[in-house]
């Protein structure tokens, strides 16, 4: 499949290191951060692109539907809690496709275009939650199994080398400042306790 992940933070990389363990047709990762793309290389990703750069999502999204095979992308992650880019995903969403919305909006409006290619191309919305599961999975994906494959891909994807920023508890709301002023230096900001 030809994937797409709109977002790099925390979230979509760790989503795209995921991702990039799989036989897949292309990998496209999107975020408007140098920084975040630089690690999405890093994390795995095919081809890194900053959405607000003219072409990438405008006329019809050439530019990303000839990255992922001239038919648009076939599973799309939106994780980068911009309701915009939902539209951007629906724009380059090819035939029979599903989107993945991980973003939380809060209370952030996000208004669709539900007209012309979302029911010729039978789009499916999916939305993800990650406190609780689907019920088909429920039994079979018991606490114990789900903390055993969470710890061994901890492992695998070190997820520690995205941390950018560690702040003392102490400076919980320096470090909530810095993420809100300055996102382009962020991935992951911690909280350390001595």
């Amino acid at each position: 499949e030809n994937i797409v992940v709109f977002g790099q933070g925390i979230v979509g990389l760790l989503t795209t290191a995921l991702l990039s363990l799989l036989p897949l047709g292309n990998l496209v990762a999107l975020d408007p951060y140098p920084l975040r793309r630089e690690n999405a290389k890093i994390a795995g990703a095919r081809i890194v692109l900053d959405p607000n750069t003219p072409d990438v999502l405008d006329e019809g999204s050439k530019l990303l539907k000839s990255a992922v095979g001239g038919n648009g992308a076939d599973l799309i992650y939106e994780l980068s809690g911009n309701p915009a880019a939902l539209n951007q995903a629906l724009s380059i969403a090819g035939l029979g496709s599903r989107i993945v919305i991980g973003s939380w909006y809060g209370t952030k409006k996000a208004e669709l275009d539900l007209g012309g290619s979302f029911h010729r191309n039978r789009i499916r919305l999916i939305s993800s939650q990650v406190s609780t599961l689907a019920a088909q999975f429920a039994n079979r994906w018991t606490k114990n199994r789900r903390m055993k494959v969470t710890l061994d891909m901890v492992r695998q994807l070190q997820p520690a080398r995205f941390v950018t920023h560690r702040f003392d508890v102490q400076q919980a709301g320096e470090a909530y400042d810095f993420l809100d002023k300055r996102p382009q230096e962020t991935i992951q900001v911690v909280l350390t306790y001595e």
